[in-house]
Protein backbone atom coordinates (compact mmCIF):
# COMPACT_ATOMS: atom_id res chain seq x y z
CA UNK A 1 0.00 0.00 0.00
CA UNK A 2 2.69 2.19 0.65
CA UNK A 3 4.76 2.26 -2.55
CA UNK A 4 3.35 3.21 -6.20
CA UNK A 5 3.76 1.30 -8.90
CA UNK A 6 4.92 2.60 -12.81
CA UNK A 7 1.46 3.12 -13.33
CA UNK A 8 0.56 5.30 -10.63
CA UNK A 9 3.64 7.48 -11.90
CA UNK A 10 1.86 7.60 -15.63
CA UNK A 11 -1.13 8.55 -14.35
CA UNK A 12 0.38 11.86 -12.25
CA UNK A 13 2.26 12.48 -15.24
CA UNK A 14 -0.18 12.54 -17.97
CA UNK A 15 -2.84 14.65 -15.42
CA UNK A 16 0.62 17.52 -14.56
CA UNK A 17 1.15 17.59 -18.74
CA UNK A 18 -3.04 18.17 -19.15
CA UNK A 19 -2.69 21.01 -16.58
CA UNK A 20 0.24 22.51 -17.60
CA UNK A 21 0.60 21.90 -20.75
CA UNK A 22 4.32 20.78 -22.37
CA UNK A 23 4.84 24.61 -23.34
CA UNK A 24 4.63 25.94 -19.15
CA UNK A 25 6.78 22.88 -18.15
CA UNK A 26 9.23 23.25 -20.69
CA UNK A 27 9.49 27.20 -19.62
CA UNK A 28 9.70 25.95 -15.75
CA UNK A 29 12.47 23.46 -16.94
CA UNK A 30 14.62 26.48 -18.71
CA UNK A 31 13.59 28.70 -15.47
CA UNK A 32 15.32 25.91 -13.41
CA UNK A 33 18.41 25.64 -15.58
CA UNK A 34 18.68 29.34 -15.29
CA UNK A 35 18.60 29.66 -11.48
CA UNK A 36 20.95 26.51 -10.81
CA UNK A 37 23.21 28.33 -13.24
CA UNK A 38 23.12 31.30 -11.40
CA UNK A 39 23.89 29.67 -8.35
CA UNK A 40 26.85 27.90 -9.40
CA UNK A 41 28.02 31.51 -10.95
CA UNK A 42 27.61 32.97 -7.60
CA UNK A 43 29.51 30.28 -5.74
CA UNK A 44 32.28 30.64 -8.15
CA UNK A 45 32.50 33.95 -7.46
CA UNK A 46 32.55 33.93 -3.92
CA UNK A 47 34.74 31.10 -3.94
CA UNK A 48 37.36 33.18 -5.80
CA UNK A 49 37.03 36.12 -3.82
CA UNK A 50 37.80 34.15 -0.73
CA UNK A 51 40.99 32.62 -2.15
CA UNK A 52 42.00 36.35 -3.02
CA UNK A 53 41.66 37.33 0.59
CA UNK A 54 42.90 34.31 1.30
CA UNK A 55 46.49 35.11 -0.56
CA UNK A 56 46.41 38.70 0.36
CA UNK A 57 46.30 37.24 4.24
CA UNK A 58 48.84 35.26 3.62
CA UNK A 59 51.09 37.59 2.28
CA UNK A 60 50.58 40.24 4.97
CA UNK A 61 51.12 37.75 7.31
CA UNK A 62 54.59 36.77 5.79
CA UNK A 63 56.21 40.48 6.01
CA UNK A 64 58.73 40.44 8.37
CA UNK A 65 59.10 43.62 10.97
CA UNK A 66 62.58 44.78 11.67
CA UNK A 67 61.96 46.82 15.52
CA UNK A 68 64.69 49.14 16.23
CA UNK A 69 65.47 51.80 18.97
CA UNK A 70 67.29 55.27 17.84
CA UNK A 71 69.49 57.34 19.92
CA UNK A 72 68.91 61.23 20.34
CA UNK A 73 72.37 62.70 19.20
CA UNK A 74 71.42 66.07 20.13
CA UNK A 75 71.80 65.69 24.00
CA UNK A 76 75.26 64.61 23.71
Amino acid sequence: MGSFSIWHWVIVLVVVVLVFGTKKLGNIGADLGKAVKGFKDGVKVNEEEGAKKAELNDKQDSSTVIEAETKDRSNA
